[in-house]
This record gives structure tokens, sequence and C-alpha cells, in this order.
């Protein structure tokens, strides 16, 4: 996380989608599943667009989600990026 811009809706997505469920003290749900970092891409892409679809809407209301993609950054290595597009 930055240490100061945070306040801006697209940044404090980028930091959501950041976060592990589990690290954040007395926000135990807010972050990504973990169970799904370590899954075949095939398999956990559905779950991974709905995990991050419904932490946008519950923790970062100031944004309209209108599309949310996973793709390949390097697929060789197993690097993955969350693509969402915002209204």
């Amino acid at each position: 996380m930055k240490a100061s811009g945070n306040g801006d809706p697209a940044q404090c997505v980028g930091n959501l989608l950041r976060l592990i469920r589990g690290e954040v003290p007395y926000e135990r749900l807010k972050g990504m599943n973990p169970r799904l970092i370590d899954q075949p891409s095939s398999a956990a892409a559905a779950e991974l667009m709905a995990d991050a679809e419904w932490l946008i809407e519950n923790y970062e209301p100031r944004i309209s989600l209108e599309s949310i993609n996973l793709r390949a950054a390097l697929a060789e290595t197993g690097h993955f990026a969350i693509d969402a597009e915002t209204s």
C-alpha cells in the first residue's frame, strides 16, 4: 500500500485486490480468497473474478463495476492480472 494518495477510488480497488483474506485485523473478510492462489487458472478463474467483484462491491462503494476479467500477464510463471473496468 502506498504511504499517501490512497483516497483515489482506483487506488483503493488496487489495494483491495492485493490483500489476502484474513490479513486485515477486525476485517477478516477483506481481501482475496487464499484458497484460489495455487489453483490452476482454468479451475479458479470464475471464482477469482466473482471474489474480486464481491470485494469491490462491498468495500469500495464509490466504484461502479462494469466488467472484470482475469488475464495472463506471464502465464508460464503463473502471473495473472485482474482487469476491472469501472465507470
